[in-house]
């Protein structure tokens, strides 16, 4: 009988003890959705940080931009953000398949980097027009790309 009851109490100690961090809230951003969201707003910051004053040169916030493509607004995006990073596990696999995303991103960038790369190094050195427009359509294809890519 002694066990019993020690059983139960312990049983009745732990589900008890479980209880929710952060409630959920009233308009909770679905994960796959909140995961698009992250990715383009990593995106940006990865754009700030390379290249400072070609965001700041604009009047109007980027991260609206975002709220707007998402159907979103910064408060709903903050508390849906607080509900996620309130269980480390699932928010970490969120930033994992950011990063996966990011990196394949990346080497496709990269690879078409070295096509042009190469297809400059072949073209002759004194036609100085057609390396600069090698650049820009590599800039082109890749923006192609990343929105082939979201969609």
């Amino acid at each position: 009988m002694k066990n019993f009851v020690v059983i139960v109490l312990v049983l009745f100690l732990s589900v008890s003890c479980k209880k929710e961090l952060v409630k959920q809230p009233k308009g909770l951003i679905e994960r796959e959705k909140m995961i698009d969201i992250m990715y383009d707003l990593s995106l940006l910051e990865a754009i700030k940080y390379q290249n400072p004053l070609s965001l700041d040169s604009s009047d109007t916030s980027q991260k609206r931009f975002v709220w707007q493509k998402y159907k979103v607004d910064s408060l709903q995006f903050a508390q849906s953000n607080i509900y996620y990073a309130a269980d480390y596990d699932d928010y970490k696999d969120m930033f994992d398949e950011i990063a996966k995303r990011l990196g394949k991103n990346q080497r496709a960038a990269d690879s078409l980097a070295k096509i042009d790369e190469k297809k400059a190094a072949k073209a002759p050195k004194a036609d100085k027009t057609k390396l600069v427009k090698v650049n820009v359509d590599s800039i082109r294809r890749t923006m192609q790309m990343k929105k082939a890519i979201q969609k």
